[in-house]
């Protein structure tokens, strides 16, 4: 699985590098922002992230769910989309190529979010000595070496009553998930699992399923978010 993971990290970042070529970072990331907000409200219902005080960001990117935090991206953008909620305690964002991402992408500094910490490191080794109110982990779960111990490290980060919401692609077709399994049919993802199978990553670790909201379906994956509260 270790090669596996490597390769996948190659691509994530060649991935990125494509991804943004030619894009505007002052616009990339004000569409990038509305885009986590409007995702935010869609689970509102069940996260109180108005009321947040703690967060973790953890297998962030480049431009992850912590953009969307009380901050500005720079002076061209301030005031141009508040976050639905008021003031974030902490803030911590954590990837494994955070300082590769800074290197090679012009649209990545860390000092555009003077409010956020950053962790370069993977979410194997996210153990920090808080826990926090919300944990996040979107689009990356399935990025991961050791998927289990990965679960263990965004629970560990919790607090008792706390949230975990992640977001993956699930597998649609059993016999896809399995084939995928045997071949590297999605080069990006070491893991393919359906959505009953991430559920149960977070549920046997003593997490309620709180909701589960579908994104995006396509043919061989959906889209969802998971929210899960620690009980």
């Amino acid at each position: 699985m270790s090669l596996r993971w490597q390769i996948a990290q190659w691509f994530e970042l060649r991935w990125w590098k494509s991804y943004l070529s030619g894009k505007d970072k002052v616009q990339y990331y004000a569409w990038k922002k509305k885009y986590w907000n409007d995702l935010l409200a869609q689970i509102a219902d069940v996260l109180p992230y108005k009321e947040a005080g703690s967060i973790a960001d953890v297998g962030c990117g480049p431009a992850g769910i912590f953009i969307t935090g009380p901050q500005t991206f720079n002076t061209n953008t301030k005031g141009l989309l508040k976050p639905p909620w008021g003031v974030w305690g902490r803030v911590i964002a954590a990837d494994p190529l955070l300082d590769t991402y800074e290197k090679t992408l012009p649209f990545f500094d860390k000092k555009d979010f003077p409010y956020t910490t950053f962790l370069n490191q993977k979410l194997e080794d996210f153990q920090p000595s808080e826990k926090f109110d919300i944990v996040f982990c979107m689009n990356a779960i399935n990025h991961v070496a050791d998927i289990d111990l990965a679960y263990d490290r965004l629970v560990n980060a919790t607090k008792d009553r706390g949230y975990v919401v992640v977001s993956i692609d699930a597998h649609n077709h059993s016999f896809f998930k399995k084939l995928f399994r045997l071949i590297p049919g999605d080069i990006l993802h070491p893991h393919q699992y359906d959505l009953q199978e991430y559920c149960e990553f977070m549920t046997k670790r003593g997490c309620s399923i709180s909701k589960t909201l579908l994104v995006k379906k396509e043919f061989f994956f959906s889209h969802y978010v998971v929210v899960g509260v620690l009980n």
